[in-house]
C-alpha cells in the first residue's frame, strides 16, 4: 500500500509550509523515521521524517514551493508499485503527534484526492536555479500560467548581481527570527524586572557535579542546565509565569517545558526540555546537549520546538553582564541570564567579593503583573543562593 507524504501542520495556526529541501531524491529508498524533507515554519526550519518504509515516488512539489497544510506532496511506495492516481479513493488519515497539542503530519494509505498549490517551473529553469543559487520562491514567472522559465532565472541572477554591495540576505532561520521578534515586540506589552544574585553556591554545585558525573555516561551539567532545573522547579509555585496568552484569556499550562535559546549560524532557535520540573539534572543536561547538537546541525525535529512554556536565554558565556530578552509568544515570560563575575557586595555588614549574576525577567503584562514577577524572581534568587535542596 502506498503512503502519501503531506505538508505537515507543525503549529496550531499554520496554514501553509515552505518546502526547503528534499533529503531523498525521487526513486531512492527511505526507511520509516528517516529524515525525508526540510520544512520552514514561522518558528524554525525542521526536518520531517518518512511515514513508512519504501521508495520516494510521485514528487509533486519541489524545493522553494509554499504548500497548504495537508496536501499531498509525494508518495512512499513499495518496489515495483506506482503512485496512486488523483482519482483514487482517499483512505482514513493517521495523525502523528509533533508534541503536546501539535500535529506533526498526516499520513494516508492508498491514495488521497488533493491538488497541490506549488510553483510552476520548467526543468531547465529549475536546473539553472540550483546551479546559480537563485531562490525560486521569490520569482514571478513570465511563462504561461506564471511558469518560471530559464530567462526568469537569468534575469534574477543579473538583478542580484546589480544589487548594492554590503547587503546581507537573511537565511530562513534569520528571517524567521526577525519576523517573530518584530511581531512580539510590537504586539506584546513587555515589562522587565532585574535582580542581582549571589551564585557562590551555584558555582560550587556546578564544580561538585562536574567531578561526580562521568562524561562517559552523561554530559557534565552546565550553568544553564542548573538554572533550567531551578527555574522549572520554582515555576511550579508560580503558575502565571508558566502560562500563555491565548487572545481570549490566560491558559495555565499543566507541564513545565523550558525552552533554551541556542545560537546557530543564521540566528537563534529555542529548543524544549520537557517536564523540566520533574526531570533529574543529568537528564536535563543530556536533553540540552542533544538539542544543541541537532540545532547546530540543522536537524531539529518538530517535537524539539513544540510546547515550550518558558524560555531561558543565557549570554553569560559571551561575557555579557546583563540584557533584556524579547518574549516568545504565546509564553508569558523569558529569563535573560548574564555572566558570572566577581563584585564587591555587602556581606554581614562588611564589603566582600562574591560571584554575582544579573537576571532580567521579561514579562507579558497581560498575563503577569509586577508583583507576581517580583515574587517569582525573589523565589528564584533564593533557590540560586541555596540550590542544594532543589537539585537533589
Amino acid at each position: 500500500m502506498a503512503f502519501s507524504v503531506v505538508m505537515p501542520a507543525l503549529e496550531m495556526a499554520q496554514e501553509t509550509g515552505k518546502l526547503l529541501a528534499w533529503r531523498k531524491k525521487e526513486g531512492e529508498s527511505v526507511a520509516k523515521g528517516e529524515p525525508l524533507l526540510e520544512v520552514e515554519t514561522d518558528k524554525a526550519v525542521l526536518e520531517v521524517e518518512s511515514p513508512a518504509d519504501g521508495i520516494l515516488a510521485g514528487v509533486k512539489v519541489h524545493e522553494g514551493a509554499v504548500v497548504p497544510v495537508g496536501h499531498t506532496i509525494a508518495w512512499i511506495v513499495r518496489p515495483g508499485e506506482t503512485p496512486p492516481t488523483e482519482a483514487a479513493t482517499p483512505a482514513p488519515a493517521t495523525v502523528v503527534s509533533g508534541g503536546p497539542g501539535r500535529t506533526a503530519s498526516a499520513i494516508t494509505g492508498a491514495a488521497e484526492q488533493e491538488s497541490v498549490v506549488g510553483l510552476r517551473i520548467s526543468p531547465k529553469a529549475r536546473r539553472l536555479a540550483r546551479e546559480r543559487g537563485v531562490d525560486i520562491s521569490r520569482l514571478q514567472g513570465s511563462g504561461p500560467g506564471g511558469e518560471i522559465l530559464a530567462l526568469d532565472i537569468l534575469a534574477a541572477e543579473t538583478q542580484a548581481a546589480a544589487a548594492p554591495t554590503g547587503l546581507e540576505s537573511l537565511g530562513p532561520v534569520g528571517r524567521l527570527m526577525a519576523e517573530r521578534t518584530t511581531q512580539s515586540w510590537t504586539s506584546v506589552p513587555h515589562f522587565f524586572v532585574v535582580r542581582e544574585v549571589d551564585v557562590g553556591k551555584l558555582v560550587e554545585a556546578h564544580e561538585r557535579l562536574g567531578t561526580a558525573i562521568s562524561p562517559a555516561r552523561q554530559p557534565r551539567p552546565t550553568h544553564t542546565d542548573l538554572l533550567a532545573a531551578l527555574v522549572a522547579r520554582v515555576l511550579g509555585r508560580h503558575p502565571r509565569l508558566n502560562a500563555s496568552w491565548t487572545g481570549d484569556g490566560i491558559r495555565l499550562n499543566p507541564d513545565v517545558n523550558i525552552a533554551i535559546a541556542i545560537a546557530v549560524e543564521q540566528g537563534v532557535v529555542a529548543a524544549v526540555i520537557r517536564k523540566a520540573d520533574i526531570a533529574e539534572l543529568g537528564n536535563i543536561a543530556l536533553q540540552r546537549q542533544e538539542l544543541s547538537e541537532r540545532a547546530k546541525a540543522g536537524r531539529l525535529r518538530p517535537s524539539d520546538i513544540a510546547g515550550a512554556t518558558f524560555t531561558i536565554s543565557n549570554l553569560g558565556m559571551y561575557h555579557v553582564d546583563a540584557f533584556s530578552a524579547i518574549i516568545n509568544p504565546p509564553q508569558a515570560a523569558i529569563l535573560a541570564v548574564g555572566a558570572i563575575a566577581d563584585r564587591v557586595v555587602p556581606v554581614g555588614g562588611a564589603p566582600a567579593v562574591r560571584p554575582m549574576m544579573t537576571l532580567t525577567l521579561s514579562c507579558d503584562h497581560r498575563v503577569v503583573d509586577g508583583a507576581r514577577a517580583a515574587a517569582f524572581l525573589n523565589d528564584l534568587a533564593d533557590a540560586i543562593r541555596e540550590p542544594g535542596t532543589l537539585l537533589h
